[in-house]
Formats: structure tokens, sequence, C-alpha cells
């Protein structure tokens, strides 16, 4: 059996597994799949199967390799790095968010786990037409908070909520929204996330 082949086995049996969603994105109204909801599960089946994910980074890119280990074949999945600027938090804590994010987001790539789309979050769910033009064109509202800016909360979610926009007008909407609600100093950490997913989703579209 090909590494393709358990890996897809793997992804059919984590299928018929009971997962709960324990993440919580208030800015975008969603939840979403914490590692701990998973990837015990993800570890017991590729266990069964043979195979083994390796994680690694460097500066610019994260790479899950899914490795058989019988054979040495490997798949590998790869997301560019980010950044993050937790207050409160020193240079290495930064780091670990930002992996542990990449971790989170090459796993569920990896198995095919079914995700919230934060495109609905931001332009409606079940609307067609008109209707969801107009409400892409007026995105979810920040939640009202004091004129000093956003919660700290707040911009994290935010900053989630950017970088799994996978519509590059949604992200501008977005962007528009948590702008007019920010002070100065939560738009200069936000904006550099704004602008590597922008720039991502342009190339991706000019593709």
């Amino acid at each position: 059996m090909s590494v393709y082949q358990k890996l897809q086995q793997a992804r059919i049996k984590l299928q018929g597994t009971e997962l709960k969603k324990s993440g919580n994105n208030k800015f975008a109204g969603y939840q979403y799949f914490e590692l701990g909801d998973f990837l015990p599960a993800v570890q017991g089946i590729f266990s069964d199967l043979g195979l083994c994910g390796v994680m690694s980074f460097t500066a610019d890119l994260a790479t899950l390799r899914i490795v058989d280990i019988e054979t040495k074949d490997e798949i590998s999945f790869t997301s560019p790095m980010g950044s993050a600027a937790l207050k409160g938090c020193h240079e290495v804590q930064n780091i670990g968010a930002v992996e542990t994010y990449q971790r989170r987001y090459l796993w569920v790539t990896a198995m095919e786990i079914v995700e919230h789309d934060a495109l609905d979050a931001v332009t409606g769910d079940g609307q067609t037409g008109s209707a969801k033009e107009a409400t892409r064109q007026a995105p979810r509202s920040v939640p009202q908070v004091a004129q000093t800016g956003l919660k700290d909360s707040e911009i994290e979610d935010i900053k989630i909520a950017m970088r799994e926009c996978g519509d590059l007008d949604a992200l501008k909407a977005m962007w528009a929204a948590a702008y007019k609600k920010a002070n100065d100093a939560q738009r200069t950490v936000l904006k550099p996330e704004y602008e590597k997913q922008r720039d991502y989703l342009t190339t991706r579209k000019a593709a």
C-alpha cells in the first residue's frame, strides 16, 4: 500500500471519529478545531497504519511531512510562515504562537478536516446573487468597544480571521471594518497580517 493510500485511509478513519471544536473566533463568529481536538485521534490512526507526521520550520516556510514508516515514502504539505505580536509576550512566545497555528493549519489541510469557511462569516451563508453581494459590501461589524480601540482578544480574532480568509474582496472588507475600530497602534499590528494575506490571494488569483 502506498503512502497516498495510507493517508487516504487515515482521512476516512478520522471522518468516522466524533470530533468537537473548542476554538472560538469571536470577531467572525465561528468555532474551529484546536490541535487538541483532533491530533490525538490522528496520531492513533497513524500508528495503526504505519504513518508518522513530522513538522519542521524555517524563517519562511512551515512543512508537514507524512512519512510511511516502512517504505520511507512521504507526502509534504507547506505553508508560508507568518508572524505574531501578542501583548506581554517575548519573542520566543510569539514564535511559538505562530508555530502552533501553522501546525493546526497544516494538519487540517493534510487530513482534509472540514473547517469553517471564513468567507461565509464575512459575506453571509446561504445567500445568492444580489443579497450575497450586498452582504459582501457590508462586512460583519467589529464588536462595539471603547473609542480607544479594540480589545486584545479581538485583535487576535481578527488576525486569525484574516489568515483564514480565502476571498480577496472579503479580506478587504474585513480590513476596512477592523481599521475603523482599531487605534493607530493596533492598525500597525494588524496591517502586516492583512498585507501578507492580500498579497497571497492576489498572487493566487493571478495564477
